[in-house]
């Protein structure tokens, strides 16, 4: 068995894409509900360390390399048919906007407004107002981002059957 340029891209690509779907999917689904009973300080606080912790090589590869190994497959699969080659195409388009960018323009920023918040000099006024401030728009941006990273993982495995 041969393996081409572009089905190890596409393979790469959906890997990649899959991973990070899992760990949207399960922040959303465990971690956020999880964390959420916390008191304000024990919420912002645990935040606060996963954020710091989620920030290593590992996941930024998996994360970037997403997109990257992307638009390797995008032109490494020119020649499929159009229909394949359209959902690589709207798959890594969606990843890009729905992932990417609503990650660095939504989520980011609220993480580094949490990162420098002195949470152990704080009132119990400021961690509620901080909290409010983050909390909401946080998991409205992972919504987001659950759901284009999934849809984007699914239009990946289905793009990959009989791509040829």
């Amino acid at each position: 068995m041969e393996i081409s340029t572009s089905s190890l891209s596409l393979f790469t690509v959906t890997l990649l894409v899959g991973l990070t779907a899992g760990i949207c999917f399960t922040w959303g689904n465990a971690v956020t509900p999880g964390i959420g009973q916390l008191n304000d300080l024990g919420y912002l606080q645990a935040f606060q360390k996963m954020n710091r912790s989620i920030e290593n090589p590992l996941f930024f590869a998996v994360f970037f390399g997403s997109f990257l190994v992307g638009i390797a497959a995008i032109f490494t699969n020119k020649g499929i048919s159009p229909e394949h080659f359209g959902l690589i195409l709207l798959a890594v388009s969606l990843y890009f906007l729905g992932v990417v960018i609503v990650t660095v323009f939504g989520n980011v920023p609220l993480n580094q407004i949490l990162d420098k918040a002195d949470l152990v000099n704080s009132s119990e006024e400021e961690l509620r107002a901080l909290r409010e401030r983050f909390e909401n728009p946080w998991n409205r941006f992972h919504i987001i981002r659950i759901i284009a990273s999934m849809t984007s993982f699914a239009l990946l495995i289905i793009a990959g059957i009989s791509k040829s």
